[in-house]
Parts: C-alpha cells; sequence; structure tokens
C-alpha cells in the first residue's frame, strides 16, 4: 500500500471515528444512566476509557428534571472464559482503579461478574440467568437528587399518586414508617403531574436522604 493510500485510510478511519464519537455523544446525552461492559478476558479496552470518560463528560448537567446521567454498574462478560478466579479479581481491581481515576465511585459501584451467551443459551445458570438478574437488581435501584430528596423508581401495584401528596415508606426499617411529600413524578424523562397503576415511576421524595430508604421497601399515602 503506498504511503498516499495509507493516508487516506488513516483519515478516513479518523472521520469515521468522529462521526461514531458524535453518534456516542448525542445518544448518551438521551440516557438517565448507562451499564459498562467489559470483557473478563480482555480486560478494559481503549475504548473502554472512552466510554468511561465519555460518561462523566455527559454526566456534568442534568439529563432531566430528576435523573442525573449516572453510571449505574459494569457488567464483566465472558467469565465462563476465564478460568483463573484470581485474574478475574485483578481485572475487576483494576476496573475500578480506572473508575476511580476518572472520579466515579469504583469503589461502590455493583460490578456483576456473568456470561450474555450463557444467559442467552440457558447452558450455565449462575453465570446467565442469575448474574442477569443480579444486574437488573443493580439498576432497578434508587437515585439522589442533590439538594432535593431521594427519588426511588418502581411500579405503582394499585390507585394513582399525584404531585404534592403525601406518603409513608414502610418495612425494612426500625422506629416505625418515613414520612414524606412527592415533589415530582417521572416515567420515561418526561415530567407528570401523576402516575396511575401499571405504571414504572420514578418518585422524588421531599427531604430523604439515600440511605434512608431501600429496595424491598413500599409506599402508600400517608
Amino acid at each position: 500500500m503506498s504511503r498516499r493510500h495509507q493516508f487516506l485510510g488513516g483519515f478516513l478511519a479518523y472521520q469515521m471515528r468522529l462521526v461514531q464519537l458524535q453518534n456516542m455523544i448525542t445518544g448518551a446525552a438521551q440516557m438517565d444512566g448507562s451499564i459498562l461492559v467489559v470483557s473478563a478476558p480482555d480486560g478494559p479496552m481503549p475504548q473502554t476509557k472512552e466510554h468511561i470518560l465519555l460518561a462523566r463528560q455527559v454526566g456534568n448537567p442534568f439529563v432531566s428534571s430528576l435523573l442525573v446521567y449516572h453510571l449505574w454498574c459494569a457488567f464483566l462478560n465472558k467469565v465462563d472464559a476465564v478460568d483463573d478466579s484470581e485474574l478475574l479479581e485483578l481485572v475487576e481491581m483494576e476496573l475500578r482503579e480506572l473508575l476511580n481515576f476518572y472520579k466515579f465511585p469504583g469503589d461502590e459501584i455493583p460490578i456483576v461478574q456473568g456470561s450474555a451467551l450463557s444467559a442467552l443459551q440457558g447452558t450455565n445458570d449462575e453465570l446467565g440467568r442469575k448474574a442477569i438478574l443480579k444486574l437488573m437488581d443493580a439498576v432497578d435501584e434508587y437515585i439522589t437528587d442533590p439538594g432535593h430528596g431521594t427519588v426511588v423508581t418502581g411500579r405503582i401495584k394499585q390507585g394513582a399518586i399525584k404531585i404534592g401528596e403525601d406518603i409513608e415508606i414502610l418495612g425494612l426499617m426500625q422506629g416505625g414508617p418515613l414520612k414524606t411529600t412527592v415533589t415530582g413524578v417521572e416515567m420515561f424523562k418526561k415530567s407528570l403531574d401523576h402516575g396511575q397503576a401499571g405504571d414504572n415511576v420514578g418518585l422524588l421524595l421531599r427531604g430523604l436522604k439515600r440511605d434512608e430508604v431501600q429496595r424491598g421497601q413500599v409506599s402508600q399515602r400517608g
């Protein structure tokens, strides 16, 4: 290949990379959060660093009225292709250090180990179906909105909930129910004045701190 062809090939690859990056930024700016997927046999790659940096840059402003762009968790994929448990520990350690370097809470972000292929083929329940369920649990968490309260997510079982209503948080706590007020209702990145039975919603609850609520609790009108 001539130097001219090499230059043109490199230029076209660079141009394609710019288009891909622009598309990534456009798409990421519309999301509430992300799951970082890393290959266990390969570990963090150069594109892993790019995606983490992109998540950090896009995450500076508020994406919507309730939800801040957030790296929910990481999925260490293809674990079934790695026989050495110490190698898996090293890969996870490297990933956490990388997240910390880019100012994400690397020591706290859940990292789920599993195999997407096993989940699709049903060949290894522990690394397949159960790992995906753990991943879903990590995603289905509450999100804090600094200065305004805490956003909790879930499905409304019956009735309806409106902005301004007083509710109680029940279960998994000592000292009785927590009383709070709904100051925001959101579904699929749209702010609503109410939610009804069957809706998966995010509720902004006034005055609650993140560590005051946990998965498995329920709410009802106060």
